[in-house]
């Protein structure tokens, strides 16, 4: 048995990644994403990343994942727009926010979640696999 993560689950984490974390910045260990760079230039720059972050929402709403949770994303997202309106402040507070990590790990959370019966079962598997090879 073999459990694997949907390719929706990996897409937004994909995403979430080059959202938030692609580029470690020189000297100091912080990592930044386009959100980041793009919310740099005023008013579009922010519209044009709250719209690619509610492409992760969708995804897990396409998942089927219950209201409550795809309503947590969304304020995640509404979080993270507003708080690029804040002239420079904003700016700083997008580097730490990070709502497409956030919205990425409640994705995760619910999935293994919904699917741990399985996800088990397929690590003792895999454990008796192991032991078998390596006995």
């Amino acid at each position: 048995m073999d459990v694997k993560a949907p390719k929706a689950l990996l897409k937004a984490q994909k995403l979430a990644n080059l959202l938030d974390t692609a580029v470690k910045l020189p000297v100091i260990p912080i990592r930044i994403g386009l959100d980041s760079i793009v919310g740099l230039i005023p008013g579009a720059g922010d519209a044009l990343m709250l719209f690619v972050s509610l492409r992760i929402v969708w995804l897990g709403k396409s998942l089927g994942m219950p209201k409550v949770l795809v309503a947590q994303m969304v304020k995640n997202s509404a979080i993270d727009f507003g708080l690029g309106f804040i002239p420079f402040v904003g700016d700083i507070a997008d580097v730490f926010y990070k709502a497409n990590q956030k919205n990425v790990r409640i994705m995760e959370r619910w999935w293994v979640t919904e699917n741990k019966a399985n996800v088990d079962a397929a690590t003792q598997a895999k454990l008796a696999q192991w032991e078998r090879e390596n006995s």
